[in-house]
């Protein structure tokens, strides 16, 4: 038996907005909308998925508005510059620029329309 993969799950207001957001500030696919409206779907871009689920108040995107560097969700990725360089013409809200980190990684931060921050990370 092996685990093969995660899929993190971003609490979000509106699912079909959120959904398309994620195409179009940061180039995924999205999967699936369930229900009418949509209360929950999938979004994917190469071989990572995320998905999205329907709740009144998203609760941790408070939390992460008061605390510094509070990541709902971190996407490892093969060239965190390029990548950065792309979200960026695509209008997406940086939360945090690309930064050199002393743990080893690059990354940035961008922040969705519900105020939740991915990150997306480069090791080497």
């Amino acid at each position: 038996m092996t685990v093969t993969g995660v899929v993190p799950i971003l609490l979000v207001r509106d699912v079909s907005v959120s959904a398309r957001w994620f195409e179009e500030r940061l180039g995924f696919a999205v999967d699936f909308l369930y229900g009418e409206p949509a209360f929950y779907g999938s979004v994917s871009r190469d071989r990572v998925r995320m998905h999205l689920r329907f709740v009144h108040q998203p609760g941790f995107a408070e939390i992460a508005a008061r605390e510094e560097s509070l990541i709902a969700a971190s996407f490892e990725v093969s060239d965190v510059r390029a990548l950065f360089e792309e979200i960026t013409g695509r209008g997406a809200e940086i939360a945090q620029p690309v930064v050199c980190q002393v743990w080893g990684g690059t990354d940035f931060y961008v922040r969705d329309p519900d105020g939740n921050v991915v990150s997306f990370v480069s090791y080497g």
